[in-house]
């Protein structure tokens, strides 16, 4: 076969003799007007360098939208396992409270006071900050502070701290009159 293609395709009959002339004369008018421009010193706008670049600049911002998605992904994912460790670490380490639990322990959360009925033994540990308070869907669990510290790490919503009593400075006149910390009024 020879011949260049649009011979070929108007011997086939796949293309007439009008489209041919006038494919011809729009591609000799946009290389009159390029030479012209390049002999003014005018720069040639190329309309498919153009659509290139638009399709290559639409294609990046895709790139970036998914990168974006991806990381937001990723992000929800570790925040899920933060949260299911956390879930795991309360259950597993909460310290049992015995039925027989009559001292009411007064604590802040969210700007309300909530109770734990809790023994003397553990109200101490408390106090003394060897255990924690965890929530853990609305309810309130003893934690050991080790434990707790861990928890804090991950999630601090997860954790009530009791910030464990201060020193008594040897000048306080006061130092005789402590107020206890489970006082009723």
């Amino acid at each position: 076969m020879a011949g260049s293609l649009k011979d070929q395709l108007l011997k086939m009959g796949l293309a007439d003799e009008k489209k041919a002339k006038k494919i011809n004369q729009e591609e000799r008018q946009k290389k009159k007007k390029a030479k012209k421009a390049r002999q003014s010193g005018e720069t040639v706008v190329d309309e498919n360098a153009i659509k290139q670049q638009a399709l290559i600049k639409q294609r990046e911002e895709k790139k970036e939208q998914d990168r974006q998605l991806n990381e937001a992904r990723n992000q929800e994912r570790v925040a899920k396992e933060i949260l299911a460790q956390c879930r795991q670490m309360i259950s597993q380490h909460k310290i049992d409270i015995p039925a027989n639990a009559e001292l009411t322990y007064n604590f802040v959360f969210q700007d309300k006071v909530k109770k734990l009925l809790l023994t003397e033994t553990l109200q101490n540990q408390v106090i003394r900050g060897q255990a924690a308070i965890a929530v853990l869907d609305d309810a309130f669990y003893l934690i050991p502070d080790v434990i707790a510290e861990k928890i804090e790490q991950r999630h601090p919503d997860f954790v009530i701290r009791i910030q464990p009593e201060e020193e008594i400075e040897e000048d306080d006149p006061y130092a005789d009159y402590q107020i206890p910390d489970d006082l009723m009024w």
